[in-house]
């Protein structure tokens, strides 16, 4: 059954369940919630919101009182939030933060239980004092993951606050920095708000007053990237290649990340985030050539030949070569830098990894593009090679045989002699299987079969009964 189509239940709904299995079945809890789980799942129920754990008995409380602990900690939090100060109250949050770290369903009916505006006020309420505001921003992190809903304008003001008062303080930076990342993930409204009221100069700030901390790196690399994200479904046009404009217009962004890349070169996790913003960026055709002036293809360059170890580092240096070389000074200037030897050797280090492949492969495509000599440099350097072991190791994903098949197409579109060279390799056979397996792969596999001088059936896209217009 589909999600969409799943029924909901609430959390009450659930709990009595597993009372009702407990008090009328005398199973013992861990029993009783498992059965109450696969009784609803039976039914195709979606308990993704559901907290799947058996109420606890409050100390304070009657036994008929059970709650989740989430909402005891919530409840103790209300009843303190209109006395004098948060410090009496960080060990709750500390508590709620940790609880609403556990899973989604937790924080969700934290929300439905009145948790933000609670939380709000102690943050308000904490931004003058500098350990208190680390761990109320810590709850208010934790509980907006996945909930973007639930930013308002008060929320977005303390965030920005936070950020101006504290940019020297790489702890709360780093916790604010991820409360804004989490209310603008799929949220276009939040991020054109944010963006408005001046978050984006307080995320490029961020990473340059704190360049030594890789954490602020990258939690700010990675809310920079969400700003140019298109992904809230319920927007038709949103604002991504205008924040990707602003970030590197008016906030010098290429500058910023690729001198904190050049700040963190033995530190994967950074770089990976740095390149994958990077890649974001080059929207433009100037970004690209600016990222090269600024030493970005070299720093990419030193990665490839570096990072050999790390998949994760790889696949994302090669998406980034992949962004730049859009610009075809800088196709010449990534061949020139040895970078078509680098991105062959990388992808045959990791052949067994499908994301390196396709990204190897849309980088050795976007080199070959309209440019006959870096063709042949692709073909001298096992290139075409390493396309076909990518489509044999990789049957099944289907954007590691489109991006192959683009490799090919683009080899030999204008240097049509080296057809046979390539059907040496065995090319033929692998496109008429990708064409089989994969749907996706109709356009790009018939055009390179055509393009390698090979019989295609091109079935007419129009495949109505003749006349059944006019019937």
């Amino acid at each position: 059954m589909s999600k969409m189509a799943k029924r909901r239940i609430t959390q009450e709904t659930f709990d009595a369940a597993v009372r009702e299995n407990m008090e009328e079945f005398e199973m013992d809890p861990d029993e009783a919630l498992r059965e109450a789980v696969e009784q609803f799942e039976s039914q195709g129920v979606d308990l993704t919101c559901i907290v799947k754990a058996v109420p606890a008995v409050s100390s304070e409380k009657k036994q008929e009182e059970q709650t989740h602990e989430v909402l005891q900690v919530l409840d103790s939090l209300q009843s303190g939030k209109d006395s004098a100060g948060v410090t009496d109250a960080l060990a709750d949050l500390k508590r709620f933060t940790e609880h609403c770290s556990l899973g989604f369903a937790q924080r969700f009916l934290a929300a439905q239980k009145d948790a933000y505006p609670i939380i709000l006020s102690y943050c308000t309420k904490s931004v003058d004092e500098q350990e208190a505001v680390s761990i109320t921003l810590s709850a208010l992190a934790a509980l907006t993951d996945g909930q973007p809903d639930l930013l308002d304008a008060e929320g977005r003001q303390f965030l920005l606050d936070v950020l101006k008062k504290y940019q020297a303080d790489s702890s709360v930076t780093c916790v604010a920095i991820r409360a804004v990342r989490h209310c603008c993930l799929k949220h276009e409204q939040n991020r054109q708000d944010l963006v408005k009221a001046g978050v984006l100069p307080l995320l490029t700030g961020a990473a340059t007053q704190n360049s030594g901390c890789a954490e602020v790196i990258k939690e700010a690399a990675t809310a920079l990237r969400v700003m140019t994200f298109d992904d809230d479904v319920r927007v038709t046009f949103g604002h991504a290649h205008e924040h990707a404009k602003m970030i590197v217009l008016e906030h010098n962004g290429l500058k910023v990340l690729i001198e904190a890349a050049k700040a963190h070169l033995s530190d994967t996790s950074v770089l990976s985030e740095l390149c994958a913003t990077l890649s974001r960026l080059a929207v433009r055709n100037e970004f690209c050539q600016d990222i090269c002036d600024l030493g970005g293809l070299k720093l990419m360059m030193t990665l490839l030949a570096d990072s050999y170890e790390s998949p994760e580092l790889v696949r994302q240096v090669l998406s980034a070569i992949r962004a730049v070389a859009g610009n075809d000074d800088v196709k010449d200037a990534v061949v020139n830098a040895g970078g078509v030897q680098l991105i062959v050797i990388a992808m045959n280090r990791h052949m067994s990894n499908a994301a390196v492949c396709e990204q190897g492969c849309a980088c050795l495509s976007v080199l070959a593009l309209r440019k006959p000599n870096n063709c042949k440099v692709i073909m001298e350097n096992g290139g075409a090679l390493a396309a076909v072991q990518a489509m044999k190791a990789h049957t099944d994903s289907v954007n590691v045989q489109k991006q192959a098949c683009m490799v090919m197409r683009n080899l030999v579109s204008r240097m049509r002699n080296y057809s046979q060279p390539i059907l040496e390799m065995g090319a033929e056979a692998l496109i008429a299987q990708a064409l089989l397996t994969h749907q996706d792969c109709g356009d790009v596999g018939k055009a390179a079969l055509r393009d390698l001088g090979c019989q295609v059936e091109l079935r007419e896209l129009w495949t109505g009964k003749h006349g059944s217009l006019t019937n």
